[in-house]
């Protein structure tokens, strides 16, 4: 997919999340369209760091670009799946056990400390616990066998590394969901609100993919404006404990400065440093 294609997508995804926010505003009411529009913007920044892992991951099995498209298709039908039963699990412990809210506070707050600290640059998926367990379970090709996912050689059944890099891509998905579905938490315990956010989030990621592919040296510094947001919804939830409540018009306002912030000193760094270059 072309970068102007790709872009014309992601405009198209975040024009459909906004219309239905819209909708939301006037069957349901401000506060819900407040809550949607927060949880939608907390989800879609973490699935943008998502996705750079999603870039490590085939850089480092050297997958060409006519082969990911398949593997994100399924990845995004799994991830779609997955954060259903996330979302029903966490709603239902929440509201069974309120303290768990408090948990979940402090595990986002380790996450985006530890996300801030973490340097993934030269990071080999290759060497990830996933796959060598994959291979333990059924045996695996040491080459792509095009667009499959199995192949059957001399009566064996084998996964290729399509399969193994599908199956790190949707275990990389249930890690990032223990985060993103506290997060949300931050903002609304609403199923219908933290579902349909989260979809919205995750339908664009494709084509945003495709963007950050070409684009992601530029915006290197958004991981950290990232992990401020998770470090910010776990301080949110935690000070509940207090009975702190911080309203969601302020939390959108962080939220959103936070990300912007990442993505302006993301260009600005990037243009200095082609300064640097040329001269």
């Amino acid at each position: 997919m072309s970068t102007k294609k790709a872009l014309a997508w992601v405009a198209f995804w975040i024009g459909l999340a906004l219309a239905f926010n819209v909708g939301i505003y006037f069957f349901m009411g401000k506060e819900k369209a407040l809550e949607f529009l927060g949880g939608y913007i907390i989800e879609q920044s973490l699935s943008i760091d998502n996705l750079f892992l999603f870039i490590i991951v085939f850089s480092s099995f050297g997958i060409k670009a006519e082969y990911q498209r398949r593997v994100l298709n399924y990845g995004i039908a799994g991830a779609i799946i997955l954060r259903l039963v996330f979302v029903v699990l966490g709603v239902t412990i929440v509201n069974m056990f309120h303290w768990v809210l408090y948990i979940f506070g402090i595990i986002l707050i380790i996450s985006g400390i530890k996300m801030m600290l973490k340097h993934d640059e030269n990071e080999n998926m290759k060497d990830s616990k996933i796959i060598k367990l994959l291979g333990r379970i059924i045996p695996v090709t040491d080459t792509l066998e095009g667009e499959k996912f199995f192949v059957r050689k001399n009566k064996i059944l084998y996964a290729t590394p399509l399969f193994a890099i599908l199956i790190l891509i949707e275990f990389t998905d249930i890690i990032f969901a223990i985060d993103s579905i506290p997060a949300i938490f931050s903002i609304t315990t609403d199923p219908i609100i933290v579902y349909t956010s989260n979809i919205f989030a995750i339908m664009g990621l494709r084509s945003m993919y495709f963007v950050l592919g070409k684009m992601h040296e530029k915006f290197k510094y958004v991981k950290y404006g990232v992990a401020l947001i998770l470090t910010f919804t776990g301080i949110k939830l935690s000070v509940l404990y207090f009975h702190i409540k911080i309203p969601i018009e302020w939390s959108l306002g962080v939220i959103f400065s936070i990300l912007a912030a990442s993505i302006i000193v993301s260009i600005l760094f990037s243009k200095d440093s082609r300064l640097k270059k040329l001269s």
